[in-house]
């Protein structure tokens, strides 16, 4: 029996710590280039909107379009992504949302931009959905929670820079940001280049492969309680973003804040995120990640239901702050636990079930937040807390019996970056069911797999 001494265990966890550590930091380039433009945009467009000779209503269909789009896409560009591969899947968005951007440069109608902010929509659905299937199938369960936060870190601090930026522009050169969007769309795929998927990548393809050389179709994704927990907590966060995209500002303006102090809260709330993002995952990675969640969660929505009736606006601005904490301590701990004891073959479908279940959630509330809005202050901000309240209570008995900690026995899968080297050993094993899996020692599946989903 061949033995392996513990320095070369040593070496071979080193090895896999730094290639996964190369591999955040590319990713986390990716999305913060990418965002800071994509986000540039967005204070400005409804008046950009009405200066092409639309209406408010109609400046709000624009603006939903994004929303739209990405459910409609967001689990076929993960299906695509486990068929393919990630990173062509990253590219192609990045590509799609840069095009769309210098397309707005072209003389167009209102009406053309509710495509082109489609179009906006589907390229940034696809590339945050193959960042994080990347990470969730080449980063190491012990890791997991520092790489999601690192990844979302990012995307805030994008979208504290970027909106600040559009905003001092100003709608007189509203082309400018255009240009510039696209722009950093397409500079975000220079460090997305230097990701090579091998290793596990080959090991899925092969598991795939018939005796004649054609491929089988993808196996059915397993759907199980950490999963389903995740799903719904993911759902909360789409409620949640929802009412406070449209009732925000309208709740700070109609306590008389300025337009300043608006913007300041917006780059309040992505700061401390930024600043505790590295914690966070930490924490994701070293406590039970089921209390992260509802805790976080539960602390956030707590607060969602106290705003409105709160009127000095300096207190507003500082919890909404301090809000944010909470989302930081939740978001890497539901996305570890979303693919906890899933195959890499199924993440990219997986990454999209939960992004489409999130953007559904975020454009229902946003569409009906606006009408509650008129009738009460309160309505759409408590009617929202009690809703996410009933789902955290959900998840957590939904999560009873699910691991909520890292179990540090695990196998961690080798790192998908320039020049790693597949794994050694066969290229594929069966699971009982005659269904084959990228070679790994797999985690023990969480108790109560209940179904498929194709």
């Amino acid at each position: 029996m061949t033995t392996t001494s513990p320095a070369t265990v040593d070496q071979t966890e080193a090895g896999r710590t730094d290639g996964s550590r190369r591999l955040i930091r590319t990713l986390t380039l990716t999305v913060f280039i990418q965002w800071m433009g994509a986000s540039s945009i967005i204070p400005m467009l409804p008046v950009y909107i009405r200066h092409l000779g639309g209406t408010d209503a109609l400046a709000g269909v624009v603006m939903a379009s994004f929303f739209a789009a990405g459910v409609l896409s967001q689990y076929p560009i993960g299906r695509l992504a486990d068929r393919i591969g990630r990173r062509p899947v990253l590219i192609g968005g990045l590509v799609t949302y840069g095009l769309a951007s210098f397309a707005f440069l072209l003389p167009i109608t209102a009406y053309a931009a509710i495509v082109l902010r489609s179009m906006q929509g589907v390229g940034a659905g696809a590339a945050i959905v193959a960042a994080l299937a990347i990470v969730s199938s080449s980063v190491g369960e012990r890791r997991r929670g520092r790489a999601f936060a690192a990844v979302y870190g990012a995307e805030l601090a994008g979208m504290a820079v970027g909106p600040l930026v559009g905003s001092i522009v100003g709608i007189r050169f509203m082309w400018v940001m255009f240009l510039a969007s696209g722009i950093l769309s397409f500079a975000a795929c220079i460090p997305a280049l230097a990701i090579h998927e091998g290793g596990h990548r080959a090991a899925e393809r092969a598991a795939r492969r018939r005796p004649d050389g054609t491929h089988a179709p993808l196996a059915r994704v397993r759907v199980n309680r950490s999963m389903t927990g995740a799903l719904i907590c993911g759902a909360a966060l789409g409620l949640s973003s929802g009412v406070y995209d449209i009732c925000w500002t309208l709740l700070l303006l109609a306590r008389g804040a300025s337009g300043l102090a608006i913007g300041i809260s917006w780059t309040l709330f992505a700061v401390p995120f930024v600043a505790v993002a590295k914690p966070s995952g930490w924490l994701a990675d070293h406590m039970d990640r089921r209390i992260l969640v509802l805790a976080g969660l539960g602390v956030s929505t707590a607060l969602c239901a106290t705003y409105p009736f709160i009127h000095n606006v300096p207190l507003l601005v500082v919890l909404g702050a301090s809000e944010a904490l909470g989302f930081a301590a939740a978001m890497p701990a539901v996305q570890s636990l979303l693919t906890q004891g899933s195959a890499t073959s199924e993440v990219g479908r997986i990454q999209g079930i939960f992004a489409t279940s999130q953007t559904a959630c975020t454009a229902i509330a946003a569409a009906a937040a606006g009408a509650a809005f008129a009738v009460a202050s309160w309505l759409p901000f408590v009617t929202v807390a009690a809703i996410v309240f009933v789902g955290l209570a959900v998840a957590a008995v939904v999560w009873r019996s699910v691991p909520g900690r890292v179990r540090h026995a695990t196998v961690e899968h080798a790192p998908v970056v320039t020049g790693s080297a597949p794994p050694s050993g066969p290229a594929a094993s069966t699971r009982p069911g005659g269904r084959d899996v990228p070679a790994q020692v797999p985690e023990p599946e969480p108790v109560g797999a209940s179904a498929e989903v194709q």
